[in-house]
């Protein structure tokens, strides 16, 4: 598959792994399961056939042989869909994450200048990570704060910045990014990689979540956000909420949707008025 940025796939993947084996091992076995009943189809065809036509002798064969034909075709595909949507939710998973963080880092035109930034649900720390990495290449003195609503989750994700030999660049903790720990004009940058948009969350919810992004911004500040699919929603809030540069991304398929980066800039000279009346 290549290096990303000059490195290994392999090196990656022993700091990251993947949180999607439950998924991608219940894809593979049921398309192999599928797979199987189409094998044995085409083997018995003729005693199945045979069978059928006795059990519903006013049937006729010529339609049976269709019909026992068209549903080894469809256990076929169905297999490969199967086995297709199980490499995508596996290349979404880690190699798609990487690159995708790779483009959020673009979308910031200054990283050097950057004291603070936030990664907002930095689960296994990709996104966290190659921010700090980001700081560490550009020789700045800032730090980035991962945030995840599980505790184990973010120390987890602190124990790989040390793997990637940027520690001193990440503070990792538990809260909810309904309400964020942090005072207002806090951050410089502010980034989240399918997060706020999560399933289960209402519209209210993704407002919120939107709204807590936008308070701890600097003004002039950035925030950078990926999600599968609630961009148009975001670009639009964003929009009410009177952000400037709001932008939004060529679609990217992962975990067999479509996603977007949506990345947007906080006004120098903001009314308070003008964004919190837009967050529900």
């Amino acid at each position: 598959m290549g290096k990303p940025c000059g490195r290994d796939w392999m090196q990656i993947y022993s700091i990251y792994g993947t949180d999607e084996w439950q998924t991608v091992a219940f894809l593979i076995f049921h398309s192999f399961l599928v797979a199987l009943l189409s094998l044995l189809l085409l083997i018995y065809f003729t005693p199945f056939l045979l069978s059928i036509h006795s059990l519903l002798p006013s049937l006729p064969l010529p339609f049976l042989r269709f019909a026992a034909g068209f549903s080894g075709s469809v256990l076929s595909l169905s297999s490969l869909c199967l086995l297709f949507a199980a490499a995508n939710v596996l290349y979404s998973s880690l190699p798609l994450r990487w690159l995708m963080a790779q483009r959020m880092l673009a979308a910031v035109p200054n990283w050097f200048a950057v004291r603070t930034a936030l990664d907002l649900g930095c689960g296994r720390g990709i996104l966290l990570n190659a921010v700090a990495l980001q700081l560490k290449k550009e020789g700045s003195s800032g730090r980035v704060v991962g945030l995840d609503r599980d505790r184990d989750t973010a120390v987890s994700a602190l124990r790989r910045a040390g793997a990637e030999g940027v520690q001193e660049y990440v503070t990792c903790r538990e809260g909810d990014a309904h309400r964020l720990p942090f005072p207002d004009g806090y951050f410089d940058v502010v980034v989240s990689a399918v997060y706020l948009g999560r399933q289960g969350e209402s519209a209210v919810e993704r407002g919120r979540g939107i709204g807590e992004v936008v308070r701890v911004l600097k003004p002039g500040g950035m925030g950078v956000l990926w999600d599968l699919a609630c961009a148009p929603e975001f670009a639009q809030r964003l929009k009410d909420m009177r952000m400037e540069e709001v932008w939004v991304s060529e679609r990217v398929t992962a975990y067999m949707v479509g996603s977007h980066i949506v990345s947007f800039r906080k006004p120098i000279t903001v009314s308070i008025e003008d964004w919190r009346a837009n967050i529900c």
